[in-house]
């Protein structure tokens, strides 16, 4: 079976489990579509906030940025993940007290203000139409590349799935799909880590493999890669950052942006007492530590396998020929995530740091001129089965993987800008006398 048909497998057999679930779990009542009825179970709902959390940002981009900029470029896991712990302390437990459908509806009652309604409402809206955009964003990059369509029409089979399944169930349906998303995506993003550390260093846990010993060189895997990267002209992978109060006040912005993210807060009023907010926070922790822990090692395994791969030999030797480049290199450059330019005319491709000017003359001294390969940092996860030669299954897998990672978090947010309009906005300002049949 060629790859294309391996990856419609995998892809249509999860499209259809998730909209088989929203017509079992489909919502018969305005609770249930805004809340679940409220009587979801921790655990269930622990592990759905986990899959509306991990976006196309976790899932695609995350360990690409880390894999491009190495331990400064880690503000970005950390400030996440510290995010959902501001949630999960400061705001969770006491949202579900509060006991209402929405933020809006919060807000409005507790600072008795319709003003203050109005503007959650606005702000809500404006937020998740920002964020709903990067999901589909990285939704068309999973289509384009594994389902051979253009990048459009991937963002409209996005669109499609998502509308089915969000109106049929609401927040109940919604809830089901993402915990089977979450499966799903953690098996997608973990199964590929587990072959590739055991490849590079015979470990197969990959955040213990990361701080191993490579198996090819004997080199402790970060110092191996720490090599190869200077010797390209940039700077170490793990070199620590100059400005420390910086990283500080980028992880802190990040914390609190993340905190405050309509579709995430609204997945504890689903739970039916205020423990059982703190109790889900808690297993929410625990399922985003299981990929969290493993983009790490995802992006330096990766980093480290794409130079291999464009120096066979070693950074110091010769590149390899354009015209026998990988099978993967030319399939990602029909998306325009990898562009090639021969600047100077030898027929092969050189990677390395342009825009460092203290690099400049051992780059002339080897006869370059200008860095030829740009590569997507999106691209990079999603590549990582290719570029380590892992089996056809494994790869369509994670484009599965990366396309439940975008479509959990579209569905909450979408479902959260349909309850801001239908719920804060229609009804409670502008016709409070609609009917539940009309609300919904």
């Amino acid at each position: 079976m060629s790859q294309y048909w391996i990856n419609m497998l995998f892809v249509g057999a999860s499209f259809l489990l998730y909209i088989g679930i929203a017509v079992w779990a489909r919502a018969g009542s305005t609770k249930e579509f805004y809340v679940a009825g409220g009587g979801v179970h921790p655990v269930t709902n622990g592990m759905a906030t986990a899959a509306d959390w991990m976006s196309a940002a976790s899932f695609i981009s995350m360990a690409g940025i880390i894999a491009s900029g190495g331990y400064a470029t880690s503000v970005y896991l950390m400030g996440w993940t510290g995010g959902y712990v501001l949630l999960a302390m400061l705001l969770a437990p006491y949202l579900r007290k509060f006991g209402k459908f929405t933020v809006p509806d919060f807000i409005g009652d507790r600072f008795y203000s319709r003003g203050a309604r109005l503007v959650a409402v606005i702000c809500l809206i404006l937020i998740s139409v920002t964020y709903v955009i990067g999901q589909m964003s990285g939704a068309g990059v999973a289509f384009s590349r594994f389902l051979e369509v253009s990048n459009s029409a991937g963002i409209w089979i996005a669109a499609a799935i998502v509308f089915a399944y969000a109106v049929f169930g609401g927040m109940k349906g919604i809830t089901y799909t993402q915990v089977a998303q979450y499966v799903v995506l953690i098996i997608a993003y973990t199964i590929p880590a587990v072959f590739i550390a055991f490849q590079l260093t015979g470990n197969p846990i990959p955040m213990f493999g990361m701080f191993g010993t490579h198996v090819e060189s004997g080199m402790p895997l970060l110092d191996k890669l720490d090599t190869v990267v200077q010797d390209l002209g940039f700077a170490a992978y793990t070199a620590d950052v100059d400005n420390k109060l910086n990283m500080f006040l980028f992880t802190l912005s990040l914390m609190i942006g993340t905190a405050g993210l309509p579709h995430v807060i609204i997945r504890f009023f689903t739970v039916p007492r205020v423990a059982d907010a703190r109790w889900s926070a808690g297993w929410t922790l625990i399922f985003i530590a299981l990929l969290y822990l493993t983009a790490p090692a995802v992006a330096s395994m990766a980093r480290l396998n794409l130079v291999d791969t464009i120096y066979p030999e070693g950074p110091a030797a010769e590149a390899i020929q354009y015209e026998a480049r990988p099978g993967w290199i030319k399939t990602w450059e029909e998306t325009g995530l990898i562009k090639f330019e021969d600047k100077n005319n030898d027929g092969r491709i050189q990677m390395y740091n342009d825009a460092n000017a203290a690099f400049a003359p051992t780059a002339q001294e080897r006869g370059w001129n200008g860095n030829e390969l740009t590569v997507n940092n999106d691209i990079i996860v999603l590549a990582n089965p290719e570029i380590a030669n892992l089996p056809s299954w494994v790869i369509g897998l994670i484009a599965a993987g990366a396309i439940a990672a975008a479509l959990s978090t579209a569905a909450g947010l979408l479902l959260a800008i349909s309850s801001a309009i239908s719920h804060d906005l229609i009804k409670t300002i502008i016709n409070p006398k609609i009917s539940e049949k009309n609300e919904m």
